[in-house]
């Protein structure tokens, strides 16, 4: 902040707020001050007083009512009102300007989103937004640790789906069993974990395919069944794409899947402090062009991990930037047939000074 000449910033993105004070709040009728010198201020809605007074980090609570006799608006324009106030003494502010995408809420199904006034209320205010990127690049050991929690969960859910998993099982079905863990084993997990949500697609045999919803699709035998899944255990986040295969792997998803590993690996060693990101996206689609995947995936190949699910630094060509200590990425090389069918492979690995840790038990090679 000092480097910016930024005096204090005003967060209201739920995983800045969470980054910033500790507190992940209901409804995103909520925001933090955050001064460069002196405690934060957190701001949230009466009936959260018992959730703030448990988690944050911050004693300096400032408690607006979430509904009001004297005062028809509603609350999130006194939560505006209260962070323009406790931000004006003040000098440089600096704002969310250029977000482009914002994790939820405990809710999680209806974010509150952003309304003009938020920013109209601050009409000096510098972006924030690439500095708390670079900030969030760089794991502390606490963040660290709760995302291990995160990946131990998703990994128990992938256990239990692959001691339950049939044929016949409709795609919905697997998504269910997968889920069902996360929420009710990841919820209180080793005593440490308040509340774990799990969100995924799930796809097998034919139906994998990239930015398609989970169907009714049945799941197949000798083909994998690809679950892409993401949980957040209290705000943060982990990222993986797992499969698993009822049965003796056909042929040619297991020409497809060595062909996947052999990549993997190769960009796995890539990952050293110092290396180049967007030399990490053409190592990969170009060691997938060699093995006869030309132009895939269209998908992103790498990208951080931890308040949110996709969070920077980005791995692509047209961008820059190296890759740190202390940085997690998700990092996913994936082909894909005409008419669908094909593999994904995805872990976070914490980026250490001799190379990278998975942070999955589960394996990749799921043979």
């Amino acid at each position: 902040m000092a480097e910016e000449d930024l005096d204090a910033l005003v967060v209201r993105a739920p995983d800045n707020v969470l980054y910033l004070t500790n507190f992940w709040g209901m409804k995103g009728f909520d925001a933090a001050v955050f001064p460069r010198e002196g405690e934060p201020i957190l701001i949230t809605i009466e009936p959260s007083a018992q959730d703030a007074a448990d988690t944050a980090w911050t004693s300096d609570v400032r408690l607006v009512p979430g509904y009001d006799p004297a005062d028809a608006r509603p609350p999130a324009a006194r939560t505006l009102e209260t962070a323009a106030e406790v931000a004006q003494p003040f000098g440089r502010v600096g704002l969310e300007l250029s977000l482009g995408t914002q994790a939820t809420d405990r809710m999680v199904g209806e974010p509150t989103t952003y309304t003009r006034a938020w920013f109209d209320a601050f009409p000096d205010a510098a972006d924030a937004t690439p500095l708390l990127a670079r900030a969030r690049a760089l794991k502390t050991q606490q963040e660290v640790e709760r995302m291990r929690l995160a990946n131990e969960i998703a990994a128990g859910a992938m256990e239990h789906v692959a001691r339950e998993l049939r044929p016949g099982m409709k795609e919905s079905e697997a998504a269910a069993l997968w889920g069902a863990f996360v929420h009710g084993e990841g919820t209180g997990w080793k005593g440490k974990v308040e509340l774990a949500l799990g969100f995924s697609l799930v796809w097998s045999g034919d139906g994998i395919r990239t930015f398609t919803a989970t169907g009714r699709r049945p799941v197949q035998e000798r083909e994998p069944t690809l679950f892409e899944i993401w949980v957040c255990a209290d705000g943060y986040w982990c990222d993986h794409t797992k499969n698993v295969c009822p049965g003796d792997l056909e042929p040619r998803y297991d020409e497809l899947l060595d062909s996947l590993l052999d990549v993997y690996g190769r960009a796995l060693d890539h990952c050293r402090p110092g290396a180049s990101l967007p030399e990490l996206d053409r190592l990969i689609r170009d060691g997938l062009a060699a093995a006869g995947y030309p132009g895939q995936p269209t998908h992103p190949i790498a990208h951080g991990v931890g308040a949110r699910a996709h969070e920077p630094p980005y791995a692509h060509q047209a961008g820059g930037g190296t890759i740190e200590e202390g940085m997690v990425l998700a990092i996913e090389p994936g082909a894909y047939w005409e008419g669908g069918g094909g593999l994904r492979v995805e872990d976070n690995f914490l980026i250490t000074a001799s190379g990278v840790e998975k942070l999955s038990s589960y394996p990749d090679d799921f043979r």
